[in-house]
């Protein structure tokens, strides 16, 4: 694994330890249709534009 993937990887961690109640169920929400669809959730977290701009907006606030 190389640096800027262990970076997004952190960036992941991050976002589920500090989500709200809300932002959780999203994540879920994500999480089972990427079991379902044989697709990886760090991928998912990739494609999905709500999850990395929250990412962003979280960075943006530490």
């Amino acid at each position: 694994m190389n640096p800027s993937e262990r970076q997004l990887l952190e960036k992941l961690d991050n976002l589920v330890l500090t989500a709200s109640g809300d932002e959780l169920r999203k994540i879920q929400e994500i999480d089972i249709q990427t079991q379902m669809n044989g697709m990886s959730f760090y991928d998912a977290f990739l494609n999905s534009t709500i999850l990395t701009n929250q990412s962003m907006k979280q960075e943006s606030l530490d």
